[in-house]
């Protein structure tokens, strides 16, 4: 079984306009509305490609319906920790030629410390050997930034394997948690580890950093220059295929997805990237936040350079 965890989830709108400017009144060509949030997004790709996941996290208020009967719509298993307070709404607004987007995230509401331990609780119902949980997001007001490293030692303790996408503080701590892996794109990998992530080389160094915290394998993002893994003792490289870029956001989460999709499926780690790069790519050349259908994932997969590093 597969679960995602996203403590801050977001019900995302995007307006498409036909340029961006400031001080004035923008009007919109089209919008849209989707289920968001890191660990929804990975459900959603996991749904994609035909494999089932159940989402777990944080929901309250109009918002939060939204997002339960959104998930639900897509066939995607939910178990919520329902809270005080208004799930938030994040905004983006982008150019008709994809060009230029502007971002407004807002920060969600405030957690108390009994939803957050009856989530912890839940979990340790939940887990079982052989599982993957993908825990991936930024952290609600009220949450301390500890929480993922808990999470993870309770994954792991029960035999299961935590894969980790978030930054700052709450990645670091899941580091030292012991968490199987790890996706820092190059900004949050050189703020972790103090690494200028340049070029493939810088990505092996940063890597190198994050194993030493206790890491297992690592992935580092680094956008159209594609991804690179450390695992195994080993480095791969994976250039990402030439796409019509419409919107990146959400991409890297596309990626944990077709990660966790092959590593479930029983793939090799390097073709589980090859996997990753390529489910990133089909769903950076979709509008709003949809993601990468298996069609065009598989033909993405087969465009997919993938080399050993020395």
């Amino acid at each position: 079984m597969i679960y995602t965890m996203t403590l801050n989830p977001a019900v995302d709108r995007e307006l498409t306009v036909s340029t961006i400017e400031y001080d004035t009144v923008l009007r919109a060509i089209s919008w849209q509305t989707d289920c968001g949030g890191k660990g929804f997004n990975v459900s959603r790709m996991l749904r994609s490609m035909g494999m089932g996941s159940c989402a777990l996290g944080f929901v309250g208020g109009k918002s939060g319906e939204i997002l339960h009967e959104g998930l639900h719509a897509l066939e995607i298993e939910t178990d919520f920790v329902w809270v005080e307070g208004e799930t938030r709404t994040n905004i983006s607004i982008v150019t008709t030629n994809h060009d230029h987007y502007l971002k407004v995230n807002e920060p969600g509401p405030e957690i108390s410390s009994a939803r957050q331990r009856e989530l912890l609780e839940k979990m340790r119902n939940l887990i079982r050997a052989g599982d993957w949980w993908v825990l991936a997001g930024s952290l609600p007001p009220g949450v301390d930034e500890t929480i993922y490293g808990e999470m993870i030692q309770i994954i792991e303790a029960g035999g299961a394997h935590a894969i980790l996408d978030t930054s700052g503080p709450a990645l670091a701590y899941g580091c030292q948690a012991g968490a199987y892996l790890v996706k820092p794109n190059a900004e949050e990998a050189e703020k972790l580890t103090g690494v200028s992530v340049q070029s493939s080389e810088d990505a092996v160094e940063a890597a190198r950093h994050i194993h030493q915290m206790g890491v297992g394998a690592v992935i580092i993002s680094m956008g159209k220059s594609g991804a690179l893994l450390s695992a195994e003792e080993k480095n791969w490289l994976a250039a990402a295929p030439a796409v019509e870029e419409s919107n990146p956001i959400g991409a890297g989460d596309s990626l944990v997805g077709g990660v966790v999709w092959a590593l479930s499926s029983g793939f090799a780690v390097e073709e589980a990237l090859k996997w990753g790069v390529a489910c990133g790519a089909a769903s950076a050349s979709m509008d709003g936040t949809t993601v990468g259908g298996p069609e065009l994932v598989r033909e993405l997969y087969q465009q997919v350079v993938i080399e050993e590093l020395g």
